[in-house]
Order: structure tokens, then C-alpha cells, then sequence
């Protein structure tokens, strides 16, 4: 009799464990190429879990690529406001334009016009053309990199491209004909649910007798692990200023990190002066606003993924005509985009007001 190789096995075998054990999730429960697109956007650096408080209101909100094409670029980041990395919305929203106009609102099923799109990366074009429309493209997210990096047990750096080309050679080698969509769901939550970073469950890897480094008795050496940098702390310091029952408030540049968030206006603080003698000057030069710094309104921290700020906050009062910024009521605070430390400001503010 024939042998069987390593390869069908392993289709075989992941794909059996999938049918019993892959996650019930929302988006597949449709082959609708926008609601995986959106699916797979927010997925990008955010875990399942999180994602889930998102998708569903995201899509009742544009429940089409034509009504996120028409929606006005702040009402997008508002709905996705908490999710964090906004520049996923921002060229979701852009893409979307394009599509429309350029695709009569279908997205494309080719690689090529799909890397052509903003935001979209080429494991999030494979998974879309994979899930979607079923074709054999590959993908290589985090959890796949490391289901493959042990697998066949890579000890290569990750960072490094070669090694990346070696993994997408091994993804785009083990994808079944005719069976990609399920075949790549699978990897992925083989990832998220065994082959897990720390304490992998070996045991209940349905691939375990073909894994090298489970074979190695260190599974968790694998994929190499690089020294993680000690991310900055910033400290800060925020102004609160109120005139008539009314807040200023300045947009941030859409490019950038928070581009198109609303902030209440802030500056990094070195020390070594009075905090808010500093704020006032800091109002003055940036906004041409003259204010009185008042009392002292909270500290609020924040951890992105690249650095940490601490922010000190104060109530100031506008005593001129402001030149730049807008002002809005404080119940309108709750219909403007911001960032997760603005939100808890405003939030303080509301508490405070009533």
C-alpha cells in the first residue's frame, strides 16, 4: 500500500480537528467578502475576544462597503472608538471609497488589486481570498508564524525576511486544493487555542507526532524569541478649558497616531517648571488662547503599543476669543471620537457637570 505523505496528513488531520473544534465565530457565518474584510481588518495586532464587542455593531452601522464608502470619516472612528490602531478605520474607510468607485462596490478577488487597497497586507489579502472566495492564497498571522515556526521548527529570526519568505513557502505548501478557506481557519485557531505562546497543549495538537520542536521536548523555544525594549514613559499635561458651559477641543492631523480623534489639548512635560504656568504658556503659543489654569482635574494613564503616558489634567477658564480648535457642549462629548485617555477625561467632565 501506498504511504500517505506527511503533507495529506497533516491536511487530514487539522482539517478533522477544525470540524470539531474550530471557534464559533460571527464572521463565519457568512462568505460576504465585506463582513470578512471588516472581520479581518480588526483582527490585525487585536485579539478575537476584544473584536467581538466591535464586529457586529461596526457592520449594523455600514452594513454594506457602499454605506462605510458614504459615512463621514469621524462617524467611523467613533464607532470604532476602543479598538485602538485607528489608522485600521481610516484605511478601511478609504478603501471602501475606492472600491466603490473603482470596483462598483465589489471587492476584488485577486491579489494583486487587493494589496493594491490601504491597510491591506498580504496574509489579510490571503485570508480574504481564502475565506471569501475560497482560492488557494496563504496566510501568515501571528499565530500561523508560530504554528509553522514549530512545526517545522524554524529557529531563524522572524524579524529577518528570509525567514518570513521560508514561512510563507511553508503556508502556501500545506494548503489543500479546494479546501483553503477551512484549511486556514484551522492554522489559525490551532494558534489561538493550542499552539499557544507560553504552555503550549501538545497534547491535544492534533498535528503533534509531525511537530519538530514538540519532537525537540522544548516546543516554546520556538519560534526564536527576541528581547523585548523597555517602551518610554511620557508624562504629560492636558488642558480642560470650559467658557459658558462649553469645551475646547482640537483634531488631530489624519495622518499619524489618533488621526481624526478629538483631544483635549496636551503637551509632554519634562519637568522642571511649574505645571501650570507651563500649560499656560503652552495654550497661548500653540492655540492663541489666554487662560487662567485653575484647580487641578485628575491624572490619566494610558498604554499604547509603543509607549506609555501619564497625564495630568487641569480645569483652565478662556478669558479671549480662541483662534484654533472648536468648541463644543459637554453632552456632545459623547458623540466625538477620542482616545481612550480623552474618553475618560470627558467622561470625569460629564460626571462632574451634572
Amino acid at each position: 500500500m501506498k504511504s500517505i505523505p506527511p503533507q495529506a496528513q497533516i491536511q487530514t488531520k487539522l482539517l478533522r480537528w477544525f470540524k470539531q473544534n474550530g471557534r464559533d465565530l460571527p464572521w463565519r457565518k457568512t462568505k460576504d467578502p465585506y463582513a470578512i474584510w471588516v472581520s479581518e481588518i480588526m483582527l490585525q495586532q487585536t485579539q478575537v475576544a476584544t473584536v467581538l464587542l466591535y464586529y457586529e455593531k461596526f457592520l449594523k452601522t455600514f452594513p454594506t462597503i457602499q454605506a462605510l464608502a458614504q459615512a463621514n470619516l469621524s462617524k467611523v472612528l467613533k464607532v470604532w472608538e476602543g479598538l485602538g490602531y485607528y489608522s485600521r478605520a481610516r484605511h478601511l474607510h478609504k478603501a471602501s471609497q475606492i472600491v466603490e468607485n473603482d470596483w462598483n462596490g465589489k471587492i476584488p478577488n485577486n491579489l494583486k488589486d487587493l494589496l493594491n487597497l490601504p491597510g491591506i497586507g498580504r496574509s489579510t489579502a490571503g485570508a480574504i481570498l481564502s475565506i471569501a472566495y475560497n482560492k488557494e492564497a496563504p496566510i501568515l498571522d501571528g499565530n500561523v508564524k508560530r504554528v509553522l515556526s514549530r512545526l517545522f521548527a524554524v529557529s531563524e529570526d522572524l524579524k529577518k525576511s528570509e525567514t518570513i519568505r521560508s514561512l510563507w513557502q511553508l503556508s502556501e505548501s500545506l494548503l489543500p486544493k479546494g479546501k483553503a478557506s477551512l484549511f486556514n481557519q484551522a492554522l489559525m485557531d490551532l494558534g489561538a487555542m493550542v499552539c499557544i505562546p507560553k504552555d503550549p497543549q501538545c497534547l491535544n495538537c492534533p498535528l503533534c507526532e509531525f511537530c519538530k520542536a514538540y519532537a525537540s521536548g522544548k516546543p516554546e523555544r520556538f519560534p526564536l524569541k527576541t528581547v523585548k525594549k523597555k517602551i518610554p514613559h511620557f508624562q504629560a499635561v492636558s488642558a480642560v478649558i470650559v467658557r459658558n458651559g462649553r469645551v475646547f477641543l482640537r483634531q488631530r492631523p489624519l495622518k499619524g497616531l489618533l488621526g481624526g480623534l478629538w483631544e483635549f489639548p496636551n503637551w509632554n512635560f519634562d519637568g522642571g517648571k511649574d505645571l501650570k504656568e507651563y500649560l499656560r504658556l503652552k495654550v497661548k503659543s500653540d492655540l492663541g488662547l489666554e487662560v487662567k489654569c485653575r484647580e487641578f482635574f485628575g491624572t490619566f494613564e494610558q498604554t499604547y503599543s509603543h509607549f506609555k503616558v501619564t497625564l495630568a489634567a487641569f480645569h483652565c477658564d478662556e478669558v479671549e476669543t480662541d483662534r484654533k480648535g472648536r468648541w463644543f457642549s459637554i453632552n456632545q462629548l459623547r458623540l466625538l471620537p477620542m482616545s481612550r485617555i480623552d474618553r475618560k477625561i470627558a467622561e470625569s467632565l460629564l460626571m462632574v457637570s451634572k
